[in-house]
């Protein structure tokens, strides 16, 4: 059996939600305020109706007809000599039985009112029989005079209440399914490869916060997706050359085999692996690795040691600084930064710095080389990116360190940034989480 939808369970909880509070609130209403006042005007009614039989009896015949008519006039209750016939139980509607209870609670003994068509045929009256004087006298009231219908109005209340709560249960099932419908669209899309657009990031926080990081996810996607094919296109390109100098070479060695041939074919193949190696670090940059304590200034330190060959002047400055991080993680990414800076920047000194501002701190390699244009800062971290745009393996490498770097920053939460230094030279920083 196939599950509902969220919409249609949504719906049937907040109606029954929404009814279960109606009944609750409707029968506050009547305990508590209803049928206090009615009882009280039955009271009323009751003390008025054997008032009217004992002044009556008390009043000069001659004067009882004036009587009789200024009550029907004002009160809407009739007398009569005759007794009714009260001895049934008749139903009546709910306010009748709190007059008999009045009626009794005033006599001593129970008192049933009893039903009777008027002449025109349509008005009915309720008749009872009172003490007047020595005798019994019949007291009537008609049905007009308590135009309350209690059951009925509860009837549409609750009908009004039930058809209210549906439609406005829908809507807000509506309203809260319609963002993860999208989702669930936007979703299956990704899926097929697609690139969908991006959802509204309104509505209530919550889903604004999930369609939020659903927009950061899918342009995640999307950037993995370009960078895929952009590796794929930068090493077909870059395979490419080596292997035409290695054809060439072969084709040359059919016929004068020579030393300075051979050398050739293994410098290719030293490109070619050292292309295909730089292409894994990449895709290991992707994993996140876990965090360790680590004294900032001691890795700067080994750093800065193990680049002393090149005889260039690098310096370390950093205070006692220890920090929770990927240890292995951050030294590639500051060894790519500071291979960059040994081989752009030629000329000058080397500073390996360690900053702390409040809770954050960033790590960064500082050259005085000719540095990067502002309008370049951004693209130098896409893969085969380069400012020397002849990509000769004599004035580079393949164009992945700073893309290692920015994937290396991405998986342990970290943000890389390249910055114009005042007097010359660039600033590549690791902001720290």
């Amino acid at each position: 059996m196939n599950p509902s939808s969220l919409a249609r369970q949504n719906t049937l909880l907040l109606a029954v939600a929404f009814m279960l509070v109606e009944l609750l609130a409707a029968t506050a209403l009547v305990v508590f305020l209803m049928l206090p006042m009615a009882r009280r005007s039955a009271d009323d009614l009751a003390g008025l109706m054997i008032l009217s039989a004992q002044t009556w009896a008390e009043l000069p015949p001659p004067t009882r007809p004036d009587f009789e008519l200024e009550l029907l006039t004002s009160h809407q209750l009739a007398l009569r000599v005759e007794p009714a016939e009260v001895g049934r139980d008749e139903w009546h509607s709910p306010f009748f039985y709190l007059l008999e209870d009045a009626l009794a609670q005033r006599l001593g003994s129970r008192r049933h009112l009893a039903s009777e068509i008027a002449g025109d045929g349509e008005t009915v009256w309720y008749w009872t029989n009172l003490p007047a004087g020595e005798g019994l006298l019949a007291v009537g009231l008609s049905q007009q005079r308590i135009p309350m219908e209690p059951g009925l109005a509860l009837l549409l209340a609750l009908g009004g209440g039930f058809v209210f709560a549906g439609a406005f249960a829908w809507w807000l099932a509506r309203r809260i399914t319609e963002p993860l419908a999208l989702l669930d669209a936007a979703a299956t899309r990704i899926g097929q490869g697609e690139h969908p657009e991006l959802l509204p990031e309104s509505g209530p926080r919550e889903l604004a916060a999930l369609a939020r990081r659903f927009n950061a996810m899918a342009q995640q996607v999307r950037d993995l997706l370009s960078a895929r094919t952009t590796l794929l296109a930068g090493v077909s390109h870059d395979l490419r050359t080596p292997l035409a100098r290695m054809r060439l070479a072969l084709e040359m060695m059919k016929s004068a085999p020579a030393p300075a041939l051979i050398a050739r074919l293994e410098n290719d193949i030293e490109e070619m692996n050292g292309l295909i190696a730089t292409l894994l670090d990449l895709a290991r940059g992707l994993e996140r690795e876990p965090p360790e304590e680590t004294d900032l200034a001691e890795l700067l330190s080994e750093l800065a040691d193990q680049a002393a060959a090149h005889e260039r002047e690098i310096s370390v400055r950093c205070l006692n600084c220890r920090r929770a991080v990927a240890p292995r993680a951050l030294r590639r990414a500051l060894g790519n930064l500071l291979q960059n800076a040994l081989r752009y920047a030629p000329a000058g000194p080397l500073e390996l710095v360690c900053e702390t501002r409040g809770e954050s701190c960033r790590v960064g390699v500082l050259d005085r080389g000719p540095g990067i244009p502002p309008e370049r800062i951004a693209a130098m971290f896409e893969p085969f990116q380069r400012l020397d745009v002849s990509r000769s393996p004599q004035t580079g490498g393949a164009g992945l360190g700073l893309a290692i770097v920015r994937e290396l920053a991405r998986a342990n939460g970290w943000q890389a940034r390249l910055e114009p230094r005042d007097g010359g030279g660039l600033a590549a920083w690791i902001e720290l989480a």
